[in-house]
């Protein structure tokens, strides 16, 4: 009976181990990744502040708003990421100030990719009008529009909550999630519209800019090898897009690989989170770092100086 007993004791201190050696190895992953990505990211807007010609360009202006935007989703989402590993559970006003930062910013991300879909086919297909069209003023409207469209799809849930849940909720503590704070079934209903519409919407506005560029392309032969280039620059957008869109039905994959793989759901839960919201953040360096001739200058020498140490 000893034995039995030692045995059982040494099975659960070794399953616990074994848990604990692939936690700590899943959030110092995420921790790597998302340094690495936001340290290109913060030498890319040390790029655009030192050089005032970016400031003059709506691209560079959306881009680096993009580059912002992907900045605070990386670093909430993660913080999300570890707080769930190491408490599991926190009180729900510190769970807001952490999650409403990292919705906001999920949204916008695709909200920012359409609207740069849209200048590249502008500068493509109405090249005259362009500098009339994409002025510096009305980009940053343009990002003020995209706010506001987030605003208008989370603030809602929060104004509900406030008058909905009792004060005991709000003092207590949650598995920090959106489903877990907006528990409110008006919230739930209401963010599977939203995201419905954002869906639609935003893929509506990629295949009109792509078909239209594609059009330009075939009649404009003298300016073929730009109008190539921007066809790609939106095929990037494009795939950079569908990333982004995947938090549009996070829920209901999650809920179907879950499904499908019942005893892998942690590993599935984090694949899950790499591919949902670290990808799409990769992606946003690769279409202007390194396919952008200055900005990849920089890249290189601000990358090569980190070597260094």
């Amino acid at each position: 009976m000893n034995l039995t007993q030692v045995d059982s004791n040494a099975t659960i201190t070794l399953n616990y181990w074994k848990t604990f050696v692939k936690a700590v190895g899943k959030n110092v992953t995420v921790v790597v990744l998302g340094i690495t990505i936001n340290y290109i990211n913060a030498t890319m807007i040390h790029t655009f502040n030192k050089y005032h010609i970016f400031k003059l360009n709506p691209r560079y202006i959306l881009f680096i708003h993009l580059v912002l935007n992907d900045i605070i989703q990386l670093s909430t989402s993660i913080s999300l990421f570890i707080f769930s590993y190491a408490f599991h559970t926190i009180h729900v006003s510190l769970c807001l100030l952490l999650i409403l930062p990292a919705i906001f910013t999920t949204q916008n991300t695709p909200l920012n990719i359409a609207f740069m879909a849209a200048e590249c086919c502008v500068s493509v297909c109405i090249p005259l009008r362009y500098s009339y069209i994409c002025t510096v003023k009305r980009t940053y409207i343009v990002i003020g529009i995209i706010w506001a469209i987030s605003s208008l799809s989370i603030l809602p849930d929060l104004f509900i909550l406030l008058a909905v849940e009792s004060s005991q909720f709000l003092q207590s503590r949650v598995v920090c999630n959106r489903d877990s704070v907006f528990r409110s079934s008006y919230s739930v209903k209401k963010r599977d519209v939203s995201y419905l519409i954002f869906l639609i919407g935003v893929l509506l506005t990629f295949m009109y800019t792509y078909f239209r560029i594609f059009f330009a392309a075939n009649k404009a032969k003298s300016a073929k090898r730009e109008s190539k280039k921007a066809r790609n620059t939106i095929l990037l957008h494009g795939f950079q897009l569908l990333l982004s869109m995947l938090t549009y039905i996070a829920t209901a994959l999650m809920q179907a690989l879950v499904r499908w793989f019942p005893k892998q759901y942690l590993i599935v839960v984090f694949i899950s989170y790499i591919i949902i919201y670290i990808v799409p953040r990769f992606v946003s360096p690769i279409v202007y770092g390194l396919r952008d001739k200055t900005f990849k200058q920089y890249l290189k020498k601000y990358l090569f100086i980190l070597l260094q140490f």
